[in-house]
């Protein structure tokens, strides 16, 4: 088996690993490997033929086959080799060095190794299947997952059904519903097992509101009724406990059903390697610069935790390929070392990206990226260090569906006390 001597590689050839490679290159790294399982980079975006991309990082809406050949122009620019069709099925330790090894395979070198100086982890996510949804009823033709539904639509150019019933109100599944009825399609309604939408309000207005589109908050599929093919679904109402409430049942004729119940960061790889992993976000729990707990090994964008803007995904990846770049220079410091603050959320804040921090590699300004457990109206996010209160926001609205963040300032941090070897707890919280 060959092995190949890389100071940086890159799994993933999406909008995170492109623009970390980009990044990587800019702070003056030239070996640079990009691992990419499809025939071609841009990864997801290739078949979000939409718009509203790029508004954040272009300041001009784009498709997402449009943004992805942003970045992909950049990296061939700056020359940084990829490798398509690449799959990588193991990344470990060198026993002996600071290396990690990540083994791959393809169709040209067969099976090799990459020995690494750092990693970054850019896999994406992946969608929940139906089997962990528990919907009782045959396995007939006519279920797909949202993004299922999509690449047949955008990229094959066929369509899964014409009569059509969506469970779950995520993005993927709030946009299909707009892109099957643009297409001849008649959506019936889009069950949704939360009390609240799981997408962007904009995607509820764009793609229900405006196609007259019925979004039924509380309900979910009880039963599916069609042995060779999908003949219709009955959903009902839901209660606290998300238990179906007897006597709320309603039948959809349908052939169709698309499943947009929730994305998972696509972390088998990262797990391998003995990254800690958040239980909330099933990605890495990193540092300021990204950093996992393995030296060395960073991780960005929807493998981290799952974005609801690309525009994020890019600037956070950027971040993680120019603290990988430093890393390999000996400039950013072993994550294995103690950090200096621990993030801690509460009060219906689910989980923070990042969750420590060190303050000797903490930039002047740090953000901070989170979602909460519901729809909070008239709140503030307050940030506490320790039991002193370092900052008070006023937010109008926050809903699951919808990132949130908060701004940490490293001077301020510093005027609490916060400095180097010192040990605090930082709390973001609603109250």
């Amino acid at each position: 088996m060959s092995e190949k001597n890389i100071d940086l590689v890159i799994i993933g050839g999406g909008p995170a690993g492109l623009a970390a490679a980009s990044a990587a290159r800019e702070a003056g790294l030239q070996n640079i490997l990009i691992l990419e399982r499809d025939n071609k980079l841009g990864g997801i975006l290739n078949q979000c033929i939409h718009n509203g991309f790029g508004l954040h990082t272009f300041k001009e809406e784009l498709t997402g086959p449009e943004y992805a050949h942003r970045y992909i122009e950049k990296v061939l620019e700056q020359d940084i080799p990829y490798a398509l069709n690449t799959m990588v099925v193991d990344i470990s330790k060198d026993p002996n060095s600071d290396d990690k090894l990540v083994m791959a395979m393809n169709k040209e070198d067969g099976l090799f190794t990459v020995r690494a100086k750092a990693v970054v982890l850019a896999m994406g996510c992946r969608e929940r299947s139906r089997g962990a949804l528990n919907i009782p009823g045959y396995r007939p033709a006519g279920i797909y997952s949202a993004g299922t539904a999509q690449h047949y639509v955008n990229i094959e150019g066929r369509m899964p059904g014409k009569e059509v019933v969506i469970l779950g109100s995520g993005d993927i599944g709030l946009i299909m519903a707009r892109r099957m009825t643009l297409e001849g399609a008649k959506v019936k309604v889009v069950a949704e097992l939360m009390p609240y939408s799981g997408g962007l309000k904009r995607n509820i207005v764009q793609c229900l509101d405006d196609f007259g589109i019925p979004l039924k908050l509380s309900h979910t599929v009880v039963d599916i009724k069609g042995k060779e093919r999908v003949e219709g679904v009955t959903i009902a109402e839901v209660g606290p406990d998300r238990k179906p409430i007897p006597g709320t049942e309603e039948f959809y004729s349908c052939d169709t059903l698309l499943l947009s119940c929730g994305l998972i960061p696509e972390n088998e790889l990262s797990r391998q390697l003995g990254v800690q992993m958040n239980p909330v976000t099933s990605g890495p729990s990193v540092d300021e610069r990204l950093q996992t707990n393995v030296p060395g090994v960073f991780a960005c964008g929807n493998v981290l935790h799952v974005h609801d803007l690309v525009d994020y995904v890019s600037g956070e990846a950027a971040m993680a390929g120019k603290n990988a770049a430093a890393y390999i220079a000996g400039g950013c410091k072993n994550s294995s070392e103690a950090p200096e603050v621990e993030i801690k959320t509460e009060g219906g804040v689910r989980y923070s990206v990042p969750s420590t921090i060190h303050m000797e590699d903490m930039p002047d300004t740090l953000t901070v990226r989170f979602r909460v457990g519901d729809v909070y109206r008239d709140k503030n996010l307050v940030v506490y260090v320790d039991d002193t209160q370092l900052s008070k926001m006023p937010k109008r609205v926050m809903a699951p569906g919808e990132m949130e963040q908060v701004i940490l300032v490293k001077k301020k941090l510093e005027e609490a006390g916060v400095t180097k070897g010192s040990k605090h707890s930082l709390r973001i919280t609603i109250e």
